[in-house]
């Protein structure tokens, strides 16, 4: 068998298997698009890529959806360090806040007081297990029917008013703006200029392994800057 034969050959084998992991994972997404609906829909279909079965469709800022992976990172506003990495296959960034929160205590060694983040990682139950923890958030509080900051709910646990009222303040006033300051400006360094922007890999495992090669040059390079200048 020539050498352009056999690559052939192994181009449509690799296709075949990725067709086949896609067709094994399609009967759980459709599952857990019927339990979000209540009945199956057209509309809403479940899609599974055959290019990356543990890709999954997700909305992309530019408004497009397709296939892609959440990558989150974890950053201390004080030295812009990224101190925690995840990647997830979900679009939804509501379960992501304690388990970065976590890893950023347990690499460091020290407790998390203060977690800053936006609205979408905003989730009562685990704003009520890190304030129970003593961690402060410091989240947009979700808008009421007349479009305004929603201070008060009757369902909130015993702990969640200190959240609300905390974002009334001055202080709250002050801090919130830093993460756009230190998030935004550490995503784009890393879509810009440390890999992050069209994975080259396929599966979960890789495509953390891609993210955190990306957080380690970011360090790397951060510090590097910044003792240069000392």
């Amino acid at each position: 068998m020539s050498r352009a034969k056999a690559a052939r050959q192994r181009a449509a084998d690799e296709k075949l298997d990725r067709v086949e992991q896609a067709l094994a994972v399609l009967p759980e997404l459709e599952a857990i698009k019927k339990n979000q609906t209540g009945k199956p829909s057209r509309k809403n279909e479940a899609r599974v890529s055959t290019t990356d079965a543990e890709a999954r469709r997700m909305k992309m800022p530019g408004g497009a959806i397709q296939p892609a992976y959440n990558v989150q990172f974890g950053t201390d506003v004080a030295s812009r360090a990224i101190v925690s990495v995840d990647v997830v296959n979900t679009g939804s960034d509501a379960q992501q806040s304690e388990p970065l929160r976590k890893q950023a205590e347990q690499r460091s060694g020290h407790k998390v007081k203060e977690h800053l983040f936006d609205g979408g990682f905003v989730n009562k139950e685990l704003i009520t297990a890190a304030e129970l923890e003593g961690v402060a958030i410091y989240a947009p509080l979700p808008k009421n029917r007349a479009g305004e900051p929603c201070t008060h709910d009757r369902k909130d646990s015993a702990v969640l008013p200190a959240w609300r009222q905390r974002m009334t303040t001055p202080e709250a006033k002050r801090v919130y703006p830093e993460r756009a300051a230190t998030a935004e400006t550490v995503n784009a360094e890393t879509r810009a200029y440390r890999g992050l922007g069209v994975f080259l890999v396929r599966g979960l495992k890789k495509v953390r392994c891609v993210a955190l090669w990306s957080a380690l040059a970011y360090n790397l390079v951060h510090f590097g800057e910044r003792l240069m200048q000392t």
